[in-house]
């Protein structure tokens, strides 16, 4: 088994590399062989631009979806998104790691998202969700957060972790993946400068164990369930009697005013 870990944080030392790299090891000492795209140490670009594309389709006018088709067709996509295309088909499980910044991915991550997976390579309107190009593999998220567990329920302050979640693993789903239940560390910053050392210390380690101890079973992880093709209509909606797995994608409710 091959896992290929994104790292999206600009600091090698930080917590969510750290358990990159105690996952990393996991895995390894499970008998897995690993992969690490470091995103900020190998100097990944993540804006798209026309300067990706130096055989334009349309010289006068860049639009992203038809240069990244017209690249695909041709060969001729950057590199650095082959190389991150060909470390994913290899990989029975990608795991993204990152901070939740803004209640949002990091722009790092989004960007990967943005130009990795290219329209034409990685997906088109007939290869997506269980016809994707990485369908049969997993996909995870590995995410920190700043506060509590309590805060970030369907009622907390910090908004319902689950619906935070749900466009990138969406995303993820799309191009093929079947993605299992994140795995989230709560509470990363809280009391950093006020609590005991020790005691934070702790409550770190706590985590990583439960990270390392996590990955080497993740195919008896949860998967999350998403709608198959076969449930949306021809105009794009959900079928009646299909299945609603998210707030995201839902029937109203028709109140009776009489």
């Amino acid at each position: 088994m091959h896992a290929h870990f994104v790292l999206a944080h600009p600091e090698p030392r930080s917590f969510n590399g750290h358990l990159v790299a105690s996952g990393a090891a996991a895995l390894e000492a499970a008998g897995w062989t690993v992969t690490v795209s470091d995103l900020h140490a190998m100097g990944f670009d993540p804006c798209e631009r026309p300067e990706h594309y130096p055989d334009r389709v349309d010289p006068a006018r860049f639009d992203v979806q038809a240069e990244q088709r017209h690249a695909s067709q041709a060969g001729t996509l950057p590199a650095a998104v082959l190389e991150e295309l060909a470390r994913m088909d290899r990989a029975d499980l990608l795991v993204l790691q990152y901070p939740m910044w803004w209640h949002l991915p990091p722009a790092m991550l989004k960007g990967w998202f943005d130009r990795v997976l290219a329209y034409g390579e990685a997906y088109t309107s007939s290869r997506r969700f269980e016809s994707g190009r990485f369908t049969a593999k997993r996909a995870m998220l590995s995410v920190t957060v700043g506060t509590s567990r309590a805060t970030y329920e369907h009622d907390g302050r910090s908004g319902d972790i689950d619906l935070m979640l749900w466009p990138v693993n969406f995303s993820l789903a799309y191009v093929g993946f079947d993605v299992v239940e994140p795995f989230v560390a709560y509470g990363v910053e809280a009391g950093l400068r006020y609590s005991d050392p020790a005691a934070v210390e702790a409550r770190l380690r706590g985590i990583v164990e439960e990270f390392r101890a996590m990955l080497p079973t993740v195919a008896e992880r949860r998967t999350i369930p998403f709608n198959r093709k076969s449930e949306w209509g021809e105009d794009g909606r959900i079928k009646p009697g299909a299945p609603v797995h998210s707030p995201f994608i839902r029937r109203r409710k028709v109140l009776d005013l009489e």
